[in-house]
């Protein structure tokens, strides 16, 4: 399935998202479309260290939504 990752920073005053990265690929299912966006995570180029992901499905569905801050061993991605 195609799937559109979306990498934002979210605002604490008014909970506002902005979006610092954004790709699109081909999962198999919802748990590949995780590892891909795990792995965009550590490689991909983004002005900001992003506070959360959403990945919607090609009709624009969203199948996933987290905030970065739970997933463990985030620190090992280097520095934006």
């Amino acid at each position: 399935m195609k799937i559109v990752i979306a990498f934002y920073r979210i605002r604490d005053a008014d909970d506002a998202h902005a979006i610092v990265g954004r790709e699109t690929a081909e999962a198999a299912d919802l748990d590949e479309a995780i590892e891909i966006a795990l792995e965009l995570l550590r490689t991909l180029d983004m002005p900001q260290r992003p506070d959360g992901v959403t990945i919607t499905d090609g009709d624009g569905s969203t199948i996933h939504s987290r905030r970065l801050d739970t997933i463990e061993n985030l620190d090992e991605r280097p520095p934006p």
